[in-house]
C-alpha cells in the first residue's frame, strides 16, 4: 500500500499522462496534486514510485509514466465514476427508439459505446444460448429449400435457409417441424430435448438437420466490433496500431480475452493482464449483461492502458445494464 501522499502524486500522474500523452515531471505534479510540499520532495516520492515498479521514466532527461501496475492502483482506487448526464441521456434515448433484429441492435450498440469511449468497442452475444425457444416453424420455398423460423422469449426472431438433398413433401416437412418443435419449444438451446423417432429415417434425418441449423450460429456471426478506426488515435507507433487491428480480426481471439477477463472477475484488464501479447500496450474494459437475470454476453472497449478508465468504466456498466434491460424486455 501506498501512503496518502505517494498515492495522491501517482493519482496526479496517471491523469495527467492520460490527459497529455507526454512525460510527467514533478513541477507540473506540485500543482495538479495540491500537496504541501516542494519540487524536490515531489521528485524524491517519484523516484520512490518509480523504484517500487509504479512509474516509469523512459528517458533520463523525461519525466515518469505510468506502469501497468500504477495503471492497476489508479483503477482499484478512484472507482467507477458517474456517466456525465448529456451520454447517460444519449445512451437512455439510443434504446428507447433501436429497433430491428438482434444483430442490427448489437451493431449499433457497439457503435454507441465506440462514439461515447472514442476506442474500439466489442459486443459478444450469446443470448441465443440462453434464452427460451418459443416456436420453430418450416416454411417451404421449393421442394428442395425450406426456411426455418426460430422465435426466441425475448422477440428475437431467428431466419435460417435450409437446402435438402432430394425434393421433401409437404407432409414430410410437417411431420419435420412437430418433432423440432417438442424438442426445442420452451427450452434454450443448450437445454434441448433429444428428438423423438419418428419411424421413418429420412424424415429424422431431416429433423436433426434442422436442429444443428437452428440451434448452433457459429460464434463469429455473435461477435460486432465497431470503431477500429479510432484505433491509429490511441498509439503512436505504427507497429502498436497494426498488432493491435490484428487483434481485433482474429474474433476468438477477442472473445476469449474478454471471457478470460469476466471469469477471473474483473472489470479492466491492463498490458500483460490480458494474457495476449500483442495486447500489451492495451486494457480492455468489460461489463457483462444479463437477460432476465441470466449472462447473456459481455461488452468491452479497448484501448491503449492511457485511457480515461473512470469514463470507460461508467459508460461500458451503463451500456451494458440498459442492453440488457432492451432484451429482457423484448
Amino acid at each position: 500500500m501506498l501512503d496518502e501522499r505517494k498515492a495522491a502524486i501517482l493519482k496526479a500522474v496517471v491523469e495527467e499522462y492520460i490527459d497529455t500523452a507526454a512525460p510527467v515531471g514533478s513541477g507540473s505534479i506540485a500543482e495538479a496534486a495540491k500537496i504541501s510540499v516542494s519540487s524536490a520532495t515531489i521528485r524524491n516520492d517519484m523516484s520512490s514510485l518509480e523504484a517500487d515498479g509504479y512509474l516509469h521514466q523512459p528517458h533520463t532527461s523525461a519525466g515518469r509514466v505510468p506502469t501497468d501496475k500504477g495503471y492497476r492502483y489508479f483503477v482499484d482506487s478512484v472507482g467507477q465514476a458517474r456517466l456525465a448526464r448529456p451520454e447517460s441521456l444519449r445512451v437512455l434515448d439510443f434504446f428507447s427508439v433501436v429497433r430491428g433484429e438482434i444483430e442490427d441492435l448489437m451493431k449499433q450498440t457497439a457503435g454507441l459505446l465506440s462514439n461515447l469511449t472514442d476506442h474500439a468497442a466489442v459486443v459478444i452475444d450469446q443470448s441465443t444460448d440462453a434464452v427460451v425457444v418459443r416456436s420453430v416453424q418450416l416454411v417451404s420455398l421449393t421442394p428442395q429449400v425450406a426456411l426455418a423460423i426460430v422465435v426466441r422469449s425475448n422477440g428475437v426472431v431467428e431466419k435460417h435457409t435450409l437446402e435438402f438433398d432430394s425434393d421433401v413433401s409437404e407432409l414430410d416437412l410437417a411431420t419435420v417441424q412437430s418433432l423440432v418443435s417438442e424438442a426445442m419449444s420452451g427450452h434454450t438451446l443448450l437445454e434441448a430435448a433429444p428428438l423423438a423417432f419418428s419411424g421413418d429415417d429420412r424424415v429424422d434425418a431431416l429433423a436433426q438437420a434442422v436442429m444443428e441449423a437452428s440451434g448452433a450460429p457459429t460464434r463469429d456471426d455473435r461477435v460486432y466490433v465497431d470503431g477500429t478506426s479510432r484505433v491509429a488515435n490511441g498509439f503512436d507507433a505504427v507497429d502498436s496500431v497494426r498488432r493491435v487491428l490484428t487483434i481485433l480480426e482474429q474474433q476468438l481471439v477477442v472473445v476469449n480475452v474478454i471471457a478470460d477477463v469476466v471469469d477471473r472477475g474483473l472489470s479492466v484488464a491492463i498490458g500483460s493482464e490480458t494474457g495476449v501479447e500483442r495486447l500489451e500496450e492495451c486494457s480492455v474494459v468489460v461489463s457483462p449483461y444479463e437477460i432476465d437475470g441470466e449472462h447473456a454476453g459481455s461488452i468491452a472497449v479497448l484501448g491503449p492502458t492511457r485511457m480515461d478508465y473512470p469514463q470507460a468504466l461508467a459508460a461500458v456498466a451503463v451500456v451494458s445494464r440498459q442492453l440488457g434491460q432492451r432484451l429482457s424486455e423484448g
